[in-house]
C-alpha cells in the first residue's frame, strides 16, 4: 500500500457497505475493538477497508461517515506523514513482516498521540508476520495502549497464529458478486462488456480485474488460462505453459493455478469429487507452497511452476478424457 499518494477521502468499496455500517455503528457506540482482524479472499479490498477505517479514526471532523479530507489530520494522512499512523507490510524484496518492524510498532503504540486522541496501526498481510514478530505483537494485543487501534488484514486466516486471532475481533469479508462489482468496474472501463470479461478473467476478484485493466494484462491471463486448460486436456507441453507464467510473481502464479483447479472441483457432483483425490492433493500442495512463499521462502520460480504444472497435467489425466474442463461462465461469477 502506497500511503504517499492518497485521495483526500478514503471510502470503502461499494460491496463493503454492510461491513462498513457495522464498523461505523461500533465506533459511534464506543464498541469498536482495539484489535480488529479483517479476513477474506485475495483482491477484494481488505486493505482499502482498513485504510478507510484508519483515516476515519484519525480524522478530526468526520463527514458523511468518512474522513473529511480537509482537516490537518486528513492532510497529513493523505501525504503519508501522519505521526500517529503506521502501516506495516513486507519491506523491499522481503516477503515477511519482521520482528524489528513489530518492535518499532510496539514502541509507537505506547507513545502518546501527537495529533489527536488516537493512534492507528495496520498490519497487512497479517499472515506475513514471522513467528517471532507475531509473538512480539501479543504485548500490544494483551495490554492495549490507550487510544491505539490495531487493524490486521489477511487472506489466509489459518496463516495467522491462533494466539493473535483469539485476541482480535474477527470480521470476515466474502467474495462479492458480479452484480456488486460490475457497476464499479464500469466507471473505470466505460464498457459493461469489458468489465464482465475482466471480472471473468480475474476469477471474480474485483481488484485483480482493476489491476488487469490498468496494466493491460488481460491478454496474458487469458493465455495462461488457455494453457492450463490444454494441460488439463492432456497436452504434454508443460514447458510452453510454464513460460506463460514466467513473468508472474510466484505467489500469483500459484494462486491462479489453485483457482483453476478449484473452479473445476466446484462443477463436479459428489461421486466425481470422491474420485478426485489427486486434485485435492494438488490443492493441498499448492496451499503449502503459497504458505512457504508468503513466509519468505525463495524457490526457483520456473522449477516450482513446472513441477506444479506437471502435477496438474497428471492429476487431470487420471480423471479420464471425459472430464469436464474448468471454464468460467457468468453463473459462476454470481
Amino acid at each position: 500500500m502506497n500511503l504517499s499518494e492518497l485521495p483526500a477521502v478514503s471510502a470503502p468499496l461499494p460491496w463493503q457497505g454492510a461491513a462498513w455500517s457495522r464498523l461505523q455503528g461500533q465506533l459511534e457506540s464506543g464498541q469498536l475493538p482495539h484489535a480488529l482482524l479483517l479476513a477474506g479472499p485475495a483482491d477484494i479490498g481488505k486493505a482499502r477497508l482498513a485504510l478507510a477505517l484508519a483515516r476515519l479514526l484519525l480524522c478530526h471532523q468526520p463527514e458523511a461517515g468518512h474522513n473529511c479530507g480537509h482537516c490537518p489530520a486528513c492532510r497529513y494522512s493523505q501525504s503519508g506523514s501522519h505521526g500517529d499512523f503506521r502501516w506495516l507490510q513486507p519491506e523491499g524484496k522481503s516477503k515477511v513482516i519482521k520482528i524489528e518492524q513489530v518492535r518499532d510498532a510496539i514502541a509507537f503504540a505506547f507513545r502518546t498521540a501527537g495529533f489527536g486522541s488516537r493512534k492507528v496501526l495496520v498490519l497487512e498481510p497479517a499472515e506475513a508476520m514471522t513467528t517471532s514478530a507475531a509473538n512480539a505483537l501479543l504485548k500490544c494485543l494483551e495490554e492495549p495502549a490507550g487510544g491505539t487501534h490495531i487493524i490486521l488484514a489477511c487472506e489466509r486466516l489459518q496463516g495467522v497464529p491462533a494466539t493473535v486471532r483469539s485476541r482480535c475481533q474477527l470480521l470476515k469479508l466474502a467474495l462479492p458478486s458480479a452484480q456488486q462489482c460490475l457497476p464499479w468496474l464500469n466507471h473505470l472501463t466505460g464498457s459493461g462488456d469489458t468489465s464482465a470479461e475482466l471480472l471473468r478473467l480475474a476469477s471474480g476478484m474485483p481488484l485483480r480485474a482493476e489491476r488487469l485493466y490498468r496494466e493491460s494484462g488481460s491478454d496474458g491471463l487469458q493465455a495462461r488460462q488457455a494453457g492450463l486448460q490444454a494441460l488439463a486436456g492432456g497436452e504434454p507441453a508443460v514447458a510452453a505453459v510454464a513460460t506463460l507464467f514466467g513473468q508472474l510473481d510466484p505467489a500469483l502464479a500459484l494462486e491462479e493455478i489453485a483457482v483453476f483447479v478449484q473452479q473445476y472441483l466446484r462443477r463436479q457432483d459428489a461421486g466425481s469429487l470422491r474420485a478426485g483425490r489427486d486434485l485435492f492433493r494438488l490443492l493441498d500442495r499448492l496451499q503449502a507452497l503459497r504458505g512457504a512463499v508468503a513466509a519468505g521462502s525463495n524457490p526457483n520460480p520456473q522449477l516450482m511452476v513446472e513441477t506444479v504444472l506437471i502435477g496438474l497435467r497428471d492429476s487431470f489425466g487420471k480423471r479420464g478424457s471425459n472430464a469436464t474442463m474448468p471454464t468460467w461462465t457468468r453463473e459462476t461469477q454470481s
